[in-house]
């Protein structure tokens, strides 16, 4: 029986989307309709505090915070991660605002100007955040960037005239004011981050601090003033706090304090007496807002009578929607979720580990390898993408499978051929050998020793293919054998061996068991020398004993190569990639990558100074014998 299968997601989503769209239509519909004229007015009201007011209160909550992060980061160098976050809640505020500012009709003229302008100072944030990431602005120039976003959205509450035959007009009016007060709160401890990083109050910094301090003192005045006694209680309360005049320390101390004088022992407190402060007020102000909130209410309490009924069965629709919404979401982020870490894992771990294992090791993977993706799902799209996300990984272990078996295959080939041919080679050279050795005709000996110097060379290109397969050559030393002979035996396998000279060695001797390895290593940089410079120039092979072991130097007087790739061939002498077959043209080097790597041979190219390049081997001490011998197979 096939496994039932659960909702699609576009169900899911249509249900997600229409539960809370229906029932916030059916209950403003409801609520319009038994309202009537008045409830008009109301909306009205509710649409200006909804749609405007909050939303631009929550853009000037972001744009403080944002403010003093962008402060600190450009006086300490400290807090790029905390700033980007301040940035992330300050765009999303700013986009919620811009959205439902939409929403908003009927403005009077004033409102529609001052509005222009809070949009057109929001314009000009990355600007501001622009100078702040190149470090090319003060941070006064900083502070004050921010701070006219914020002038202008007090400009526009100024021009938010509700209910201007209220008696609670005047208490609002005071209540903005204390919100201008809360602003230059924000812009002291700006400055005060300033202050503390330059060690020293400036003239210019304590002049702008000064202009703030006093102004917030005055509108905290003023404010207070206009307050009737319940609203006053908790400002006045916090005016006589010791949080309170802490701070008041700090600020005259900022506004006395010379630029000579350094900072008094007391300012390592001044952040923290800002922070207090700012929360201190951020609570009254939130309880300030809340009560006088709570005065409009009774005026409209008939009203609210009316369309009680409609807002419960509203509030009930509406956190039923949520609450469905809620659920849907949490199960399809938590598929989703399982989703996403079994195809990472497959993607970034197993395939890979897979592929890996592969190239040394063309056995059958093993279940664990191939085992399927299990995401718990009981959507039908998920299951399906979990199926799909098998075949692939079905047929990518396959395929991989099959490459894998397929490179060893050919691998296998090369090392049958390769050897087949070292073989006849050799049989080759021994019967040249005798026929050097029979023949006293100095044209026909001529001859002979040409035909023997390409089978040398036939014989290393075979080698080269058992090397390439991972395999080693067949001939060998038993005892060690002078360095001087491997150079010559190596020069002996090039075609241009009459413009390579071997110069003075070390009397020194390589162990028999690198010997071949070595000569083919060094016959292949010093063919890539004759090959890559002109036929007219000379190549050099020096050589020079050192602490860790034996130098030798291949030096050309070619046209070298570009710095760029000279590092790319020196990387792929360093990392021994894998053989690439669409790069056959540097066969040579993939050969010289593997042997250095078998016997810890380190080799580097790099620019002559004839012009060419200088390929340096260097050869561990482990390779060395400690006196010269004669050589012997």
């Amino acid at each position: 029986m096939p496994p039932k299968r659960g909702r699609p997601i576009a169900v899911k989503l249509l249900i997600l989307l229409l539960v809370p769209l229906l029932s916030l239509v059916g209950l403003w519909a409801f609520a319009a309709g038994l309202t009537g004229a008045d409830g008009v007015r109301l909306l009205a009201i509710n649409d200006l505090v909804t749609n405007l007011a909050t939303p631009s209160e929550q853009v000037n909550i972001a744009l403080q915070e944002e403010r003093l992060a962008s402060v600190e980061v450009l006086v300490s160098g400290r807090g790029a991660d905390g700033l980007a976050k301040r940035r992330g809640r300050t765009d999303r505020a700013v986009a919620t605002f811009r959205r439902l500012v939409k929403n908003v009709r009927d403005l009077s003229p004033e409102m529609t100007a001052q509005l222009n302008t809070l949009n057109g100072k929001l314009d000009q944030l990355a600007q501001v955040r622009k100078d702040v990431d190149g470090a090319s602005v003060a941070p006064l120039d900083v502070i004050d960037g921010y701070s006219q976003i914020v002038d202008a959205s007090f400009r526009m509450y100024d021009a938010m005239v509700l209910v201007p035959e209220m008696t609670l007009y005047q208490q609002a009016k005071a209540i903005t004011m204390l919100g201008e007060a809360k602003d230059l709160l924000s812009r002291e401890r700006a400055m005060i981050a300033v202050v503390l990083a330059k060690g020293q109050v400036e003239p210019r910094d304590r002049e702008a601090f000064t202009g703030m301090a006093a102004t917030r003192r005055l509108l905290f005045a003023q404010a207070l003033s206009h307050l009737d006694a319940d609203l006053r209680g908790p400002y006045e309360t916090l005016s006589a706090s010791p949080v309170y005049q802490e701070f008041l320390k700090a600020e005259d101390a900022i506004r006395g304090q010379a630029a000579t004088n350094g900072l008094p022992a007391t300012a390592a407190t001044w952040p923290v007496d800002g922070e207090n402060l700012w929360r201190a007020v951020e609570r009254n102000q939130a309880a300030a807002v809340t009560g006088i909130t709570q005065r409009v209410t009774p005026t409209a309490i008939g009203m609210l009578v009316k369309i009680g009924v409609a807002g419960g069965v509203g509030l009930v629709a509406v956190i039923a929607s949520i609450m469905l919404s809620l659920r849907f979401r949490k199960r399809l982020v938590r598929e989703l979720a399982g989703l996403r870490d079994a195809a990472t894992e497959l993607a970034e771990v197993r395939l890979p580990g897979l592929v890996r294992r592969l190239r040394t090791n063309t056995a059958a993977p093993t279940p664990a390898e191939i085992a399927p993706l299990e995401v718990r799902t009981h959507s039908a799209e998920v299951d399906d993408i979990v199926e799909a996300f098998n075949q692939v990984q079905s047929t990518a272990v396959e395929a991989a499978v099959d490459q894998a078996r397929l490179r060893h295959g050919v691998s296998q080939v090369f090392v049958n051929l390769a050897r087949r041919n070292q073989s006849l080679l050799h049989r080759q050279l021994l019967q040249l050998d005798s026929m050097e050795r029979a023949t006293e005709q100095p044209e026909l000996l001529a001859d002979l020793f040409k035909l023997d110097h390409l089978t040398t060379r036939m014989r290393r290109h075979a080698e080269s293919l058992i090397i390439l397969s991972g395999q080693t050559p067949g001939r060998g030393w038993r005892n060690p054998v002078p360095i001087h002979d491997v150079l010559r035996a190596a020069v002996a396998e090039v075609e241009e061996y009459e413009r390579v000279e071997v110069l003075q060695t070390p009397p020194v001797a390589l162990l028999g068991s690198a010997v071949t390895d070595v000569a083919h290593l060094m016959a292949e940089l010093v063919e890539n020398a004759t090959l890559f410079s002109p036929p007219q120039t000379r190549v050099d092979v020096r050589s020079t004993t050192t602490p860790n072991g034996l130098v030798v130097e291949v030096e050309d007087r070619g046209l070298g190569l570009p710095r760029v790739e000279l590092d790319e061939l020196n990387d792929r002498l360093t990392t021994t990639p894998e053989f690439d077959l669409a790069q056959s043209d540097r066969l040579g080097l993939f050969v010289v990558s593997r042997l250095a790597a078998r016997h810890d041979i380190k080799v580097t190219l790099s620019p002559s100074p004839y012009g060419g390049l200088t390929a340096m081997v260097a050869l561990p001490a482990s390779l060395l014998a400690d006196q010269p011998v004669l050589s012997g197979r």
